[in-house]
């Protein structure tokens, strides 16, 4: 069975303003660390998710999910990513995410080493098909 996939404004387009900003460029971030990402909006879940390939959990490495009044920015492989500054959240086997309420953190330095440690971690667990 082939999920039921979306656009950026079925998951985004009711997002108060502030939300979408930070949802844009941590967009951003993500597609200009890897410009080949594939990206998937997923109403179902109300995320998108950006990887090597569409299929969720074993290519994608990141997600982007629209909270009230912040992104979560989410790591399918979280709980074994190296986060030194502490910004991972979450009690799941697998995933974890970072609360981004501004602009700032969207465009810190530790923010940008977890993801590129999301995609190092993806890419040697096979997720590059």
């Amino acid at each position: 069975m082939m999920a039921i996939q979306g656009t950026w404004d079925d998951v985004f387009g009711k997002s108060p303003p502030k939300v979408a900003a930070l949802a844009s460029a941590l967009a951003a971030l993500l597609r200009a660390l890897n410009p080949a990402c594939v990206e998937v909006a997923r109403p179902g879940d109300k995320a998108v998710s950006f990887g090597w390939g569409a299929a969720k959990m074993s290519q994608a490495y990141a997600y982007l999910m629209p909270q009230k009044d912040r992104v979560n920015l989410g790591f399918y492989q979280g709980a074994n990513l190296p986060d030194p500054a502490g910004l991972l959240e979450g009690t799941g086997k697998s995933m974890r995410h970072v609360k981004v309420h501004d602009e700032a953190l969207a465009q810190s330095a530790p923010l940008r080493a977890l993801v590129l440690a999301a995609m190092e971690k993806s890419r040697a667990n096979g997720g590059l098909e």
